[in-house]
């Protein structure tokens, strides 16, 4: 069971603590069966007798027992609770440290929702579950077992109706879980939805009130909360009826024990203390089950979290990391590269083969969807070649070290990313130890002019700034890492003609050393590169200068011409 063995892995630091946990439950426990028999010991022998010093002598007894159950309860729970929060800290670690490793096809296989979801609610719903059972699945085996053995010194006359009560339990226990689970399931699946849905509308708030679509992703909503409402409300059900249930088997075992016991005592097989001993072990018995039952109450749920999150764990990354290459020069080669989409029918890329060298720039264009984006994301392994090689200097990027990787190649996303903080911190995202002023000339060569503070703050997003802004900035963040090799993905789109001008004309005086690779909608952008790669339909079908493809590529003209009226 995943379950069993995600604790078990990740409990294993804590064994030491876990053992102690045991004792102190066992202590609590023993403790917990003794008092009973000492109250027998009372009403038998000195309440029956009037010995009241008898009276006083077991009742100092009982009051020290007590006490030690009182302590070592608390030092249980406290320890089990350390253990358990620990446990939990280190698979939300494990389950983040995974999907950090992921690249994009791997989060594809997921989707974020249920990641985040795994990675919280599932998580949480594990971690409660070990600490239920620390505190109740050690105790209850033993407390029943030691109850039925003191009740059965008492009177086993009255044996048969423990065996009824637990046989009574345990066939309801067994009903209530086997209702339970496929409803947990489903509920997990709820949440997944429920999330994802909440996300998309949040992240496309700005598209949702531009088309005045408001009503209908309400509408969306409503649909999905409510579908977790009535699933709620089909397991609180369970839980209402679960409860009354119980007691109504408690109520009627006590019932029982007084009738039959009565019976009894009234025959002179057993005497009353024996009887209220009796009763007070039956109670503990069905108490141990019942804790048990409330054990269950979480272990169907906690199961089918703990499948999600090994189905995470387990889940291999393609991660670089080999022989530990690293770049020297930053020469960029695609030998006969091919790439498909899991689950596409058709590659986005074939046959993908260039050469970009230290000092020169590669640009590449070609209409929408015809595999740009996805060439310059294998450079940084964003995806992984279905054929062919990505090299960087002769060595295969599979053998770079993440570590090497990023310090060797650096991108510029199509959609610019800042996160919540300042200015500073996300700039030194790229290079941690970066100094102020490095910060400032990577600002200066991005025309990120509007920045008058490194302290200035930086929402989540970067929804405080404006698109061109964003892409200045992330640009800044890419000149601070000062990788060997530059990747834009149409990463001016933002930008007015002078401004990309101005930055262009910065980068080829701080960067004539570097690699450059350019994905660009505008000929006018690319004009100057070394080298143009033409793309339609997942190929490279030319490649030359802006001079060279306007004489040979068909392609390249359509597209000169096509923005030539535009700016016309």
């Amino acid at each position: 069971m995943d379950l069993i063995r995600l604790t078990a892995r990740f409990g294993k630091p804590y064994v030491g603590q876990f053992a102690l946990v045991i004792a102190l439950q066992l202590v609590t426990t023993l403790a917990t069966l003794y008092l009973p028999d000492l109250n027998a010991d009372i009403i038998n022998n000195g309440v029956a007798q009037a010995d009241v010093p008898y009276i006083w002598h077991v009742g100092r007894t009982m009051l020290l027992v007590a006490l030690v159950q009182i302590a070592a309860a608390i030092a249980a729970v406290w320890f089990a609770s350390k253990v358990a929060m620990n446990t939990g800290r280190d698979i939300r670690a494990a389950v983040y440290d995974r999907v950090s490793a992921y690249d994009s096809e791997d989060m594809a296989h997921f989707g974020t929702a249920t990641l985040v979801t795994r990675g919280t609610n599932d998580v949480q719903q594990v971690q409660m579950t070990f600490l239920l059972f620390m505190n109740f699945m050690v105790a209850a085996p033993i407390m029943a077992v030691g109850g039925i053995i003191m009740a059965l010194r008492q009177d086993a006359g009255m044996s048969w109706l423990v065996a009824v009560a637990v046989i009574i339990l345990a066939v309801v226990v067994a009903i209530i879980a086997a209702i339970l689970m496929p409803l947990f399931k489903r509920m997990q699946q709820k949440l997944d939805a429920i999330n994802g849905l909440l996300r998309e509308q949040i992240a496309g708030i700005r598209v949702v009130r531009a088309f005045g679509r408001e009503d209908y992703e309400a509408e969306r909503f409503t649909e999905a909360n409510d579908d977790i409402t009535r699933l709620s409300l089909n397991i609180g059900r369970v839980f209402v009826t679960m409860f009354p249930v119980i007691m109504l088997i408690l109520n009627l075992a006590t019932a029982a024990v007084l009738w039959f016991g009565g019976h009894r005592v009234d025959e002179g097989l057993v005497e009353v203390g024996s009887l209220t001993a009796f009763m007070q072990y039956l109670m503990q018995i069905l108490m141990a089950v019942m804790m048990g039952v409330f054990m269950l109450m979480m272990l169907p749920r906690a199961i089918v979290c703990a499948d999600r999150i090994d189905e995470v764990l387990a889940h291999e990354a393609v991660e670089a990391g080999g022989v530990g290459s690293s770049a020297s020069e930053g020469v960029v080669r695609f030998d006969d590269v091919s790439y498909t989409y899991p689950g596409a029918e058709k590659p986005v890329l074939e046959h993908i083969s260039f050469e970009a060298r230290p000092g020169t720039t590669t640009a590449i264009i070609g209409a929408t969807g015809s595999g740009k984006s996805t060439l310059v994301g294998l450079l940084p392994r964003l995806y992984s070649p279905a054929s062919g090689q990505v090299l960087i200097d002769d060595a295969p990027i599979t053998d770079f070290a993440r570590t090497d990787l990023v310090r060797a190649v650096a991108m510029v996303p199509q959609k610019p990313w800042l996160f919540s903080g300042t200015v500073a911190s996300n700039l030194r995202m790229g290079n941690p130890d970066a100094t102020d002023e490095q910060l400032w000339a990577a600002l200066r060569t991005a025309q990120a002019g509007f920045v008058e503070d490194l302290d200035m703050p930086i929402s989540q997003g970067g929804t405080n700034v404006s698109g061109g802004q964003r892409q200045r900035l992330c640009i800044a963040r890419m000149l601070v890492a000062d990788p060997k090799v530059y990747v834009f993905d149409d990463s001016f789109s933002a930008l007015d003609a002078t401004t990309e001008a101005k930055l262009n004309a910065a980068m080829r005086e701080t960067g004539s050393d570097k690699t450059v690779i350019v994905v660009a909608q505008k000929v006018a952008s690319i004009r100057h590169a070394d080298q143009i790669l033409v793309m339609e339909a997942g190929r490279i079908v030319a490649k030359g200068t802006h001079a060279e493809l306007l004489e040979t590529s068909e392609t390249y003209r359509e597209i000169e011409h096509s923005q030539a009226e535009v700016d016309a």
